[in-house]
């Protein structure tokens, strides 16, 4: 059985690294969940271990902010603020500066994925319609929503599932991750001005037009509303942050003008599935002594992963590799202790912006500019990826280290 459990474990994980089971249209979420299946139908773990091993008030958060990311959305709002931003008569360098400041704000409080989701192909079609060469603008918006969601416990699902896991001040974690994050964004900026100095324009081109939620300013207020209400009870209640979460989910979905179905049917539930699958696969592996097992071989070969060197740079390598919430989940039963959060939150968030399968955001905006007929390969983004990362990495580093 345990042979079993651990073939599971490591055929999961390498579908983490390859996108999903090679020759067969299984992404990693499907991957999860027939590794998690397999398990439960061969006693690998009992029903009620399985049970246990899912953290409902991590899923109950991220749920939560999906359903007020999801009413912005609909309420047009993402388009309305984009709209506003590009449309105004900026230079190229200025017009990148606010798109970088707003995607990082945005995804601080509000899904990554969702924001990158929600603006890329208006933000396409806007610098299409201006002339304006799309790929640094789109590029910035990537690394911005990932360097962005970084500051804060909510901003991403690795972050949640930290804070969630680790028991995590709200408060003390925005102190802590807010100036790097920000000297990021700053970084970010930078690098692309640098980058494509003379390159900020292009000879006209087809714009296709994109269909968007129209504008309603007052279901677009509700959702800012109950999210500055619901922060605010983050940094000051003394109340657990899914309760809350799920509360402010529960006012949005009272609703006269949306269909509670419209709203659910944009919540991200193959990220729900792999959360729950991955939390099924790694509570087999545990209870096997797989993870003893790898501290223990960590240990004889020299690598200790409560060195927090070490541990910081394993969480940004893994990332890349497996995707950053299968590496958190795997990371953090090995890792000593909850101070270690915050390391773990700015390594796994951050060195996503390093390649495009780094992250899902990258792979958003990536996918959604193609559909747009605009081009971003792995090279195009690496030149902006790669130096980002290890400066903002770098910057995290001697953060923690001055302030540890």
């Amino acid at each position: 059985m345990n042979a079993l459990i651990i073939a599971i474990y490591v055929c999961v994980y390498l579908s983490m690294l390859l996108g999903g089971i090679p020759g067969l249209k299984v992404d990693r979420t499907g991957a999860a969940l027939l590794g998690a299946l397999i398990l439960l139908a061969a006693k690998g773990l009992t029903e009620q271990e399985a049970l246990e091993s899912i953290d409902v008030p991590t899923l109950a958060l991220l749920f939560g902010m999906m359903v007020i990311s999801d009413q912005l959305r609909l309420g047009g709002f993402y388009g309305h603020i984009t709209n506003r931003i590009v449309m105004h008569d900026l230079s190229p360098p200025l017009l990148l500066a606010s798109v970088t400041g707003f995607a990082g704000a945005l995804s601080a409080f509000l899904t990554n994925d969702v924001v990158c989701l929600a603006v890329t192909p208006i933000l396409s079609q806007l610098c299409l319609r201006k002339k304006l060469n799309p790929i640094p603008f789109l590029i910035a918006l990537a690394c911005a929503a990932n360097i962005g969601s970084a500051a804060t416990l909510i901003g991403n699902p690795q972050n949640i599932l930290i804070g969630e896991s680790l028991n995590l001040s709200f408060n003390g974690y925005l102190l802590t991750a807010f100036p790097p994050c920000l000297l990021g964004l700053i970084v970010l900026w930078a690098v692309i001005v640098f980058q494509y100095q003379g390159q900020w324009f292009i000879e006209s081109a087809a714009v296709a037009e994109e269909v968007e939620n129209p504008f309603n300013s007052w279901q677009t207020g509700k959702g800012l509303v109950v999210l500055i209400l619901l922060v605010l009870g983050f940094m000051l209640a003394p109340w657990p942050r899914e309760l809350l979460a799920l509360g402010a989910a529960g006012i949005l979905l009272f609703s006269r003008t949306f269909y509670s179905r419209n709203v659910m049917g944009l919540v991200d539930w193959p990220l729900l599935v792999l959360f729950i699958s991955l939390f099924i696969v790694n509570q087999a592996f545990q209870l096997a002594g797989g993870m003893e097992w790898m501290m223990a071989r960590s240990h004889a070969a020299g690598i200790s992963l409560e060195n927090p060197a070490t541990l910081f740079l394993s969480t940004a390598i893994l990332s890349n590799l497996v995707s950053n919430v299968p590496a958190i989940m795997l990371l953090l039963p090995l890792s000593p202790g909850a101070e270690m959060g915050p390391l773990l939150a700015l390594s796994s968030t951050l060195a996503g912006n390093f390649i495009i399968v780094g992250s899902v955001a990258n792979i958003i905006v990536v996918e959604s500019a193609r559909l747009a007929g605009i081009k971003i390969d792995f090279k195009t983004h690496a030149r902006v990826g790669v130096p980002v990362t290890i400066i903002t990495l770098s910057v995290a580093w001697i953060w923690l280290q001055l302030i540890g």
